[in-house]
C-alpha cells in the first residue's frame, strides 16, 4: 500500500534535524482515508462560484527531504493569500491547495499525482525538486491532459529526459529552472574569475541517473569547449558506498576542480573518503546536494568551502507578486516564523505559485484544461526568484531563471546558524550583489 501525506495548514514546521535521514512517512494509512482528511485543507473561505483545486507534490521525506523544509511555512502563506478566492472572467472561484509528499520516490510521486487527478479532480498540478519527484508527476499530467507547472530540475533532464524534442514538445506540462547553458556559464565564471588559481582539470562524479546522464551529455562537452579537461571515472550507481576507485583517478589526474550532481548521502560518503584518502581539490562545486543548509551541516567542518549554484537568495533584488515581500523580507519572515534558516528552494517554490496564480487569472475559464495549458506557455512575469518568460525559452514549455554561485562558510556568531552561503560570483546577473570572494579549499 502506498503512503501519501498532506501538510495541515496549522502544523508546526519540523526542525531540520528531524528531516535528516527520514526514509518515509511514519504512519501508514489508506490513500482514500488520507485524501478525505486533507480535502478541506487550505480551501478558500469564498463560498460563491466554483472551486479551483491546485495539486502540489514535493519531497517532504526521503533522500530529498531538504527540498521540502519550507513547505509548511510556504503553504500557510499561500493559503492565506487565496483565502478570499479568485475572480476570473467575471466569476468567483474558491481555491484549494492540496499538497502531497512524494517521499523522494518516483513511484510514489506518480501515484500521488494520479490520486490528485482521479480522486480530487485537480485543475492544475504543481511539482518541485529533483527529477525523481517532478518527472513522474509531469508524465502523469501529460498523459491525463492536466496542466502542470514544475521547477527545481535542470530543464534538459525534465524535457529531453521525458522524451520531448524541440520539434515535438509537450502540450500540458511546463517548467522553469536553469539548464546546461546557465550551469556552464556560472561554473566557468567561478572557476576562471573567482580568484582561485587552478589547472583546469575537473574531476566529475556524475551518477547513472537522469541528472547525471543529462549533465554528462550536455555539460561535459561544453566544459571541454571552454578549455577544461574532464577527469571522468565513469557513471556510478546511486547508493554507492565505496568511492576509492574514483578518488584514485581524481588524484592521478590531478583534478584541482571537483564537480558532482549526487544524492546527499552519496556525497557525504565520497567526501569523507576523499579526505581520508588524500584527495583535496582547490574548488569543489556541487549540485543536487549542497544546496540547503542541512546538507552542509551534515558534513560538519568538511562542508566549509563547498560551492554551489544558487537560483535564489535573500540578496536577489526581486519581489513576490503574491505577498509583496522582497526576497530579503521573505527570508526574514521564514526565519522568524520557523526559527530555521532560509533555503533557496523557498524562493523557487514561491515563484511556482506566483506563476500558477498569475496564469489562472489570465484565462477566461480556468477549468478549461487546454486554455490553461496554453496560458502557461504565454506566461511572462517577474517573481521573487527573478524574471520568467515562457515565450522565449530555450525550447517550448520552458523558461530559464537567474543562477549565481555561492560558497558555504562557517556562519558568524550573530546569525544563530551553523553555516551560511556567500555569493562569490554573479556572472551575467550583475544586479545580484556579491557578498565576498571565492576561497580555496587548500
Amino acid at each position: 500500500m502506498r503512503t501519501t501525506t498532506c501538510t495541515p495548514a496549522n502544523a508546526d514546521l519540523p526542525r531540520r534535524t528531524l528531516l535528516r535521514g527520514v526514509a518515509g512517512a511514519a504512519g501508514l494509512v489508506s490513500a482514500s482515508g488520507l485524501l478525505a482528511g486533507c480535502g478541506l485543507v487550505g480551501e478558500s473561505s469564498a463560498q460563491s462560484g466554483s472551486r479551483l483545486r491546485i495539486g502540489y507534490v514535493s519531497p517532504s521525506t526521503g533522500s530529498a527531504a531538504g527540498f521540502g523544509e519550507p513547505n509548511v511555512f510556504l503553504l500557510r502563506k499561500l493559503r492565506t493569500a487565496v483565502k478570499d478566492g479568485l475572480r476570473i472572467g467575471g466569476k468567483q472561484y474558491s481555491v484549494a491547495i492540496l499538497d502531497r509528499d512524494s517521499q523522494s520516490d518516483p513511484q510514489t510521486a506518480a501515484q500521488v499525482a494520479t490520486d490528485l487527478i482521479n480522486d480530487k479532480k485537480i485543475d492544475l498540478m504543481l511539482a518541485t525538486a529533483t527529477p525523481e519527484t517532478v518527472n513522474p508527476v509531469a508524465d502523469v499530467c501529460e498523459a491525463a491532459k492536466v496542466p502542470c507547472l514544475s521547477t527545481a530540475v535542470p530543464w534538459e533532464t525534465w524535457f529531453f529526459g521525458r522524451g520531448a524534442t524541440p520539434e515535438k514538445p509537450f502540450t500540458y506540462t511546463y517548467h522553469f529552472f536553469l539548464g546546461v547553458a546557465e550551469i556552464k556559464a556560472a561554473y566557468t565564471s567561478l572557476w576562471t574569475k573567482g580568484g582561485v588559481a587552478n589547472n583546469r582539470q575537473v574531476g566529475v562524479l556524475w551518477p547513472d541517473d537522469p541528472d547525471g546522464k543529462a549533465i554528462r551529455q550536455g555539460l561535459g562537452p561544453e566544459l571541454k569547449k571552454s578549455g577544461f579537461e574532464i577527469v571522468d571515472p565513469g557513471a556510478y550507481q546511486d547508493g554507492t558506498s565505496d568511492f576509492s576507485a574514483q578518488i584514485e583517478e581524481f588524484k592521478r589526474g590531478d583534478a584541482e576542480i571537483f564537480n558532482s550532481f549526487p544524492l546527499p548521502g552519496d556525497f557525504t560518503a565520497f567526501w569523507q573518503q576523499a579526505r581520508q584518502q588524500g584527495y583535496r581539490p582547490r574548488i569543489a562545486t556541487l549540485a543536487k546536494t549542497g544546496l540547503v543548509p542541512s546538507q552542509i551541516e551534515a558534513l560538519g567542518p568538511l562542508g566549509y568551502g563547498l560551492s554551489a549554484g544558487f537560483w535564489w537568495s535573500p540578496t536577489f533584488p526581486y519581489t513576490s507578486t503574491l505577498t509583496g515581500q522582497t526576497a530579503q523580507q521573505l527570508a526574514d519572515d521564514y526565519e522568524q516564523s520557523t526559527h530555521s534558516q532560509w533555503t533557496q528552494i523557498l524562493g523557487s517554490n514561491m515563484a511556482l505559485f506566483e506563476v500558477a496564480l498569475h496564469v489562472l487569472k489570465t484565462t477566461s475559464d480556468p477549468k478549461d484544461r487546454a486554455e490553461l495549458a496554453a496560458a502557461l506557455g504565454k506566461a511572462k512575469l517577474t517573481t521573487v526568484a527573478g524574471p520568467l518568460d515562457f515565450t522565449s525559452g530555450p525550447v517550448k514549455n520552458v523558461s530559464t531563471e537567474p543562477l549565481v554561485m555561492a560558497q558555504w562558510r562557517k556562519a558568524g556568531s550573530r546569525s544563530g546558524f551553523d553555516v551560511e552561503p556567500v555569493v562569490v560570483d554573479n556572472g551575467a546577473f550583475t544586479d545580484i550583489p556579491l557578498g565576498g570572494e571565492l576561497e580555496s579549499l587548500r
